[in-house]
């Protein structure tokens, strides 16, 4: 077995930029029939490097960008987008989608399950969720995190009801996201890029017939620690290469850590590369200086959130035998 380093994430960007630019040559030709790419950009690695990609595989004047922001977005994200889109060379248009949200309910039925938990929240308060538990090997449970306008810091426990209507609500970001997208498509005879990288995928971090829904994904198969890779690689500005990971869904600053994953993200790409390759616990936990029972419980926090996410993989359940013959090829 090999002995586990670092350096088993480390892979040949030159070549594997050129397989998948190849291969979304491909797809975008032979198997959509599309004349381009549609890819929404927010300013983090993953969106940036896989507009990159497409950039590289068809072309600028292939490639047609959106920037999508709404009332929780950071202003950064959105700067740095537009620093992306203007380096490559792309189309590019910006739709706030805040005003959609309003009219859809997004931030009314938010705000009405962070005031059952806090019930002085209001105008002006700050606040994100904060997932803890998994690392020591407890059943994951949520906290909401709120700053007051006067800067004063609070935490309550998150029930069960006011969890998923918060998280159900902020999912409507991403649908409403995914329909403009899907407009432009649409419009130009394009295909949809889809951002997720091997961590978000394999876990499930992603929202269904939101972000998870694209017509091809180039990058579903790298670490995330691999993504920064080829984001040097393909020599993106600075300021985009080094963004931190973050959610951009909540009015305070969130990292994928603190809401979704048990340790921070290059730490989750070794787990999850060493669980994949059947290296003992012990073996991990020596690498990432934590002890035997925490790198169990990631491994078992992995294997926990692949079985309660499979469900975001699979297509529509048919409850009939359909003859794969009648359907169109």
């Amino acid at each position: 077995m090999t002995k586990l380093e670092w350096s088993v994430l480390d892979i040949d960007y030159q070549q594997e930029a050129d397989r998948i630019a190849k291969r979304l040559r491909e797809v975008t030709a032979r198997e959509l029939h599309k004349r381009g790419l549609v890819v929404a950009i927010s300013g983090g690695i993953d969106s940036s490097a896989s507009v990159a990609l497409a950039v590289r595989a068809l072309g600028p004047e292939r490639v047609f960008a959106l920037i999508l922001p709404e009332r929780d977005s950071s202003d950064d994200s959105a700067a740095r987008a537009n620093i992306l889109a203007s380096h490559l060379g792309i189309r590019v248009e910006t739709v706030d989608i805040a005003p959609a949200l309003a009219a859809i309910g997004c931030y009314k039925a938010r705000d009405e399950a962070v005031r059952r938990a806090l019930p002085e929240y209001g105008e002006g308060w700050r606040f994100k969720i904060v997932i803890e538990g998994g690392i020591d090997g407890q059943i994951n449970r949520f906290k909401l995190v709120a700053v007051s306008p006067t800067d004063e810091q609070v935490e309550r426990p998150l029930g069960l009801s006011e969890y998923l209507q918060i998280v159900a609500a902020t999912n409507f970001k991403q649908r409403i996201r995914k329909n403009l997208e899907y407009f432009h498509a649409d419009r130009l005879n394009y295909g949809v890029v889809g951002t997720p990288n091997r961590l978000e995928y394999d876990q499930g971090f992603f929202v269904k017939n939101g972000d998870g829904a694209a017509d091809v994904k180039p990058i579903a198969h790298l670490y995330k620690t691999q993504v920064y890779g080829m984001a040097r690689f393909l020599g993106l500005p600075e300021r985009v290469c080094a963004a931190i990971p973050t959610t951009d869904t909540y009015s305070l600053e969130q990292g994928q850590d603190e809401f979704y994953f048990a340790l921070p993200y290059r730490s989750m790409d070794l787990a999850l590369w060493s669980l994949n390759h059947d290296v003992p616990a012990a073996e991990l936990a020596g690498v990432l200086e934590i002890s035997d029972t925490q790198a169990e419980a990631v491994y078992e926090d992995i294997r926990s959130k692949r079985r309660t996410t499979r469900y975001m993989h699979r297509a529509p359940i048919l409850v009939g035998e359909v003859n794969e013959l009648d359907l169109p090829h």
